[in-house]
Formats: C-alpha cells, sequence, structure tokens
C-alpha cells in the first residue's frame, strides 16, 4: 500500500528529528558532565557508532523494501544516507580537532602506530563522493548506471568501517562482531538478488518466465 504524499512528508519529518537523537542525547550528556573520564574519547566512539548505525541501515533499505514489497521506502534512503555522512563526519572532526589539535605530524605518527585509523580514513574518503552525489540533478548530471555504479561503493566502505572498528576494539569484539554479522547478512541478499536477476536475464529464464 502507498502511503500518501502528506504521510511520506511526516513519516520523513519525524525520521529527520529521530536521527537527530542520538546527537542530541550528546548534548544532553555533555550539559549533565556525563561524557566519562575521557570527553573527547566517548564523542569519538559514539559518533563513530552511529555513523556505522547509519550505514548499515541505509544499506538495508533495498532489501527491506523488496521483502515487504514496499517501494515507497527508497523515499528515506537518501536521508538515512547523509545521517551516515553527518555523524562521520562529525566523527573525523572529534578526531583531527578535538584529539590532535589538527596536528598532522602527529596524525601521520598516529597512524603509523594505529592502522586502525588509516581504515577510518578510508571509510570517510569513500563517503564523501557519495554524499556529494546525493541529488537528484547529481543523479541525472552523472547518468543512472554511472550513479549506481559510484553508490555501490558503499559495500566497500561497509566493509572497511567495519574493519576499522574492529580492529580499534582491543578486547571485547561483540559490537563490531554484531556489525559484521548484519554486513554479511546484507551482502548475501544483495548477492541472492543478483543471481536471481542473472537467472531472470538468462534465455531459460526468459522462457519459463513467458511460461507462466
Amino acid at each position: 500500500m502507498q502511503p500518501k504524499p502528506s504521510h511520506i512528508i511526516s513519516i520523513k519529518t519525524a525520521l529527520f528529528v529521530g536521527c537527530l537523537i542520538p546527537l542530541g542525547h550528546l548534548f544532553w550528556q555533555g550539559f549533565r558532565n556525563h561524557l566519562g573520564a575521557n570527553p573527547v574519547e566517548y564523542i569519538t566512539h559514539s559518533t563513530g557508532w552511529w555513523a556505522l548505525t547509519f550505514i548499515l541501515i541505509t544499506l538495508s533499505v533495498t532489501p527491506l523494501r523488496r521483502l515487504a514489497s514496499m517501494p515507497w521506502l527508497l523515499r528515506f534512503r537518501r536521508l538515512l544516507g547523509l545521517f551516515a555522512f553527518f555523524y562521520a563526519s562529525l566523527h573525523f572532526v572529534t578526531y583531527i580537532w578535538l584529539d590532535q589539535f589538527c596536528n598532522w605530524r602527529d596524525i601521520v605518527k598516529d597512524i603509523g602506530k594505529r592502522p586502525f585509523i588509516l581504515l577510518g580514513f578510508t571509510a570517510f574518503v569513500l563517503l564523501i563522493p557519495l554524499a556529494m552525489t546525493s541529488t537528484n540533478a547529481m543523479v541525472k548530471r552523472l547518468g543512472a548506471k554511472r550513479w549506481q555504479a559510484l553508490h555501490r561503493s558503499i559495500y566497500v566502505l561497509s566493509a572497511v568501517a567495519v574493519a576499522h572498528f574492529w580492529w580499534l576494539v582491543k578486547k571485547d569484539i561483540t559490537e563490531p562482531f554484531i556489525f559484521a554479522v548484519v554486513l554479511a547478512l546484507l551482502l548475501i541478499v544483495r548477492l541472492l538478488y543478483l543471481l536471481k536477476q542473472q537467472r531472470s536475464a538468462s534465455p531459460a529464464g526468459r522462457a519459463r518466465s513467458q511460461a507462466a
């Protein structure tokens, strides 16, 4: 069932507000001085966690709309993807500005000592062109095929982001493991759908469709 345009707007507005809740919670924790013994580390972890969460939520929109037969869910994918970039940007700025004070020599040394930071940089750089080409105007300028090819890189960057989180954690890998399992399931669903498309496009698949 297709919701009315007014309902779509209401859902999108509610979703926008909901996506800001993690940021509001972070501000509230800071206002109450509840950011722990290391506030910068708390902010870095929180923004990174939500960036990765929104990346996986964005990836789940397409399989969910196919399984639930709700094509209108695609209208919210762009919003979710931009919030993934928003929280990733906060994560990046927190590290560059609050943790390293924009000292690029220290940052380079830090990358040498802790290679997981290089993975984080890589994921963020891969996310930038996706955010920049999220508008309808950019879809038209690039063309549908080129745009889709570019945005398939989200699978690569999501894997890099999960690896970044996994490598960051030293002892308890429960959270990165959960993220890795969710990503693996989404990739499997994507692969199964591609295989189904290929079978349908083959001569035997077209013959079966015509017979049905």
